[in-house]
């Protein structure tokens, strides 16, 4: 009996053989946290967050945005305001935040959490404190800023790892139909 190059006659029986190109587990994460950031309203910066334990479960996805009952049509996105109470900074909840407070797990304790954008010193608290060992991440755009500098200082005292991901793949397309 004849067979192609992706079955394999065993028995007489024609077993079709697994696909050898699919996404490794961190690129999958590190999409998933991509793909949460494109639920953010923020007109400025859309970021995702993928809380993973160390058997490959995903136990939290957050993306920055206004608190449950706070209506995102209601409360300002500015980021360069007069007041500060005008600007968002006083009311977004941080991707990060999000996907460690809407965890389905009882805790979160020795995970990694996948970001797109380097946390910030108060989700850095919230890493610390929800036990969470290591932090991957894509962007460091705000390295500059004290808010990361002191994010990672409180990391490492911590020894919460933190390194930059490059994923293998440029992009990755969702196709709604179903085809390859």
């Amino acid at each position: 009996m004849e067979h192609d190059d992706k079955t394999t006659n065993i028995n007489e029986v024609t077993i079709q053989r697994k696909r050898e190109d699919p996404i490794d587990w961190k690129e999958y994460f590190m999409a998933t946290a991509f793909l949460a950031a494109k639920r953010s309203k923020d007109p400025s910066c859309q970021v995702g967050a993928c809380v993973v334990s160390k058997d490959n479960k995903i136990l939290g996805i957050g993306y920055n945005g206004m608190p449950i009952g706070c209506s995102d049509d209601e409360f300002p996105w500015g980021k360069n305001t007069p007041s500060p109470l005008n600007s968002k900074f006083f009311y977004v909840c941080h991707a990060e935040m999000n996907a460690i407070l809407f965890r389905n797990s009882a805790d979160v304790k020795n995970c990694t959490i996948y970001v797109s954008l380097f946390p910030c010193n108060e989700c850095a608290k919230i890493i610390i404190q929800s036990g969470i060992t290591e932090v991957i991440y894509i962007s460091d755009k705000n390295a500059h800023k004290d808010s990361v500098i002191a994010s990672k200082i409180m990391l490492d005292a911590a020894g919460v790892k933190h390194w930059s991901y490059k994923p293998k793949n440029e992009k990755i397309v969702i196709n709604f139909t179903g085809e390859a």
